[in-house]
């Protein structure tokens, strides 16, 4: 069997595929043909945040995580063999995380990685988990395939600065309700009064930004015209829907009070850990397009950050995805090849987990094929269920990517009115019933 793409979900499919005694050909590009986005070689990179989501087994991410570990997903062991504090979310140390996962590839009996680019879709069964950096090859091929249902959008990946550049006398270590597995808080955050605040949206709001050519030319190629996914927006993006729509959305200071007021602040840029030393980190949902002097420029008017040192700016890139609703089954196969599959960011699952997820679907599911067994098709009161779904029954006219969230599950049918909590926990219930039944009833 024939893996295409070394990412998170090319990584689970690969692995799911060797443990099921499938002998596997992974092929991940790089690095003889880099993305732009990548900086290491190994497999399994996060190129944007450090963060798998919420670990609360009663928030979307969560109730996805406990079924991936039901399910042994390798990429979800690895993440918590080598996770940060960071609260209720699950973050993870990047380079240990991509290493860990390299090394346990590398050295399953079954699994051959091979550093070359494919170029074309191969005849003999495969699952395409090339992600949103497919190379331009390959998107041809996936196009002549499915016609003209290949699309595109844009997105974006946040700053990381150098923690001995923060100055902590004015930025402060907390989490929000004081929820942190450290004492001091698991975030760095800086605050702003309301005239910082807006002297910075106005900065952000007239920046220069980086022209987008590389996308415009993928548009003259035959590409369809692509957009902002609602999930991951720069954050000059936001700041040009309302004056307050960055304080209500990737700063907004809630659950935190500035130890030097008493006060909570007007907004708040929060830092996560990047890496397990804590030397590094990056700033939560500062998704950016501004040009690098900019960025510089701009983002030391953030009050702790006026001398921060960059390690990386932010940048934007193509994530490429393809018309999953008219293109895929609910076992992630193909319409018109039972033995082609697709996982990842590719089919229109946004985030790690859900990246993770269906390459765990689409591994154990050609594995079932090639044994003439019966394939699953995960019930949709699961999250993984409900994801793949959607995925495949969407209305294609406004197909956006989508992460793990209770509004894709079936309605729970209750009859009163219960709390968020109480019915994110119904919600959880009911999933972790309903896949046991399935995975007893289809083992």
């Amino acid at each position: 069997m024939i893996v295409i793409g070394g990412g998170l979900a090319g990584s689970e499919a690969a692995w799911q595929l060797a443990q099921q005694g499938i002998q596997v050909k992974l092929y991940e590009m790089r690095p003889g043909n880099p993305t732009g986005a990548h900086v290491t070689n190994d497999l399994a990179e996060l190129v944007c945040s450090n963060s798998l989501g919420s670990n609360q087994p009663d928030r979307a991410s969560g109730v996805l995580k406990n079924e991936l570990r039901r399910l042994n997903s390798l990429l979800v062991e690895c993440a918590e063999a080598t996770a940060l504090p960071a609260g209720a979310a699950l973050a993870v140390d990047r380079e240990a995380f991509a290493r860990r996962v390299t090394e346990k590839i590398q050295s399953h009996p079954n699994i051959e990685l091979i550093r070359e680019e494919v170029k074309e879709i191969p005849a003999q069964p495969v699952i395409i988990a090339s992600g949103p950096l497919t190379s331009d090859n390959l998107s041809k091929s996936i196009a002549a395939l499915s016609g003209d249902e290949h699309l595109f959008f844009f997105d974006a990946i946040s700053p990381i600065v150098r923690a001995e550049s923060i100055n902590m006398n004015i930025a402060f270590r907390a989490s929000r309700y004081d929820k942190s597995e450290q004492e001091e808080g698991d975030y760095i955050n800086c605050p702003f009064t309301k005239e910082q605040y807006y002297e910075f949206l106005n900065a952000l709001r007239t920046a220069e930004r980086i022209e987008l050519r590389a996308f415009e030319d993928a548009i003259k190629s035959g590409v369809k015209a692509g957009h902002f996914f609602e999930g991951c927006l720069p954050v000059e993006i936001i700041a040009e829907r309302g004056d307050e729509s960055l304080a209500f959305g990737p700063m907004r200071p809630v659950g935190l009070r500035d130890p030097q007021t008493g006060k909570r602040p007007h907004a708040v840029a929060q830092l996560r850990q990047d890496n397990l030393a804590g030397s590094l980190y990056n700033i939560v949902g500062f998704q950016t397009n501004l040009k690098f002097p900019e960025q510089r420029r701009v983002l030391r008017m953030i009050p702790g950050l006026e001398n921060a040192e960059f390690e990386r700016y932010g940048q934007m890139h193509r994530n490429t995805f393809i018309a999953s609703p008219k293109l895929l089954r609910p076992t992630l196969q193909h319409i018109t090849r039972d033995d082609l599959f697709f996982a990842g960011q590719i089919t229109g699952v946004e985030g790690y987990m859900g990246n993770i997820a269906t390459g765990l679907v689409a591994g154990l599911n050609a594995a079932r094929w090639l044994k003439e067994q019966s394939l699953l098709t995960l019930p949709q009161e699961s999250m993984l269920g409900a994801l793949c779904h959607y995925i495949t029954h969407a209305s294609l006219k406004d197909f956006q990517p989508m992460k793990a969230n209770f509004g894709i599950l079936p309605e729970l049918g209750l009859e009163k009115k219960i709390g968020k909590r109480e019915k994110g926990q119904a919600y959880a219930d009911r999933a972790a019933q309903t896949l046991d039944n399935y995975l007893q009833a289809n083992p």
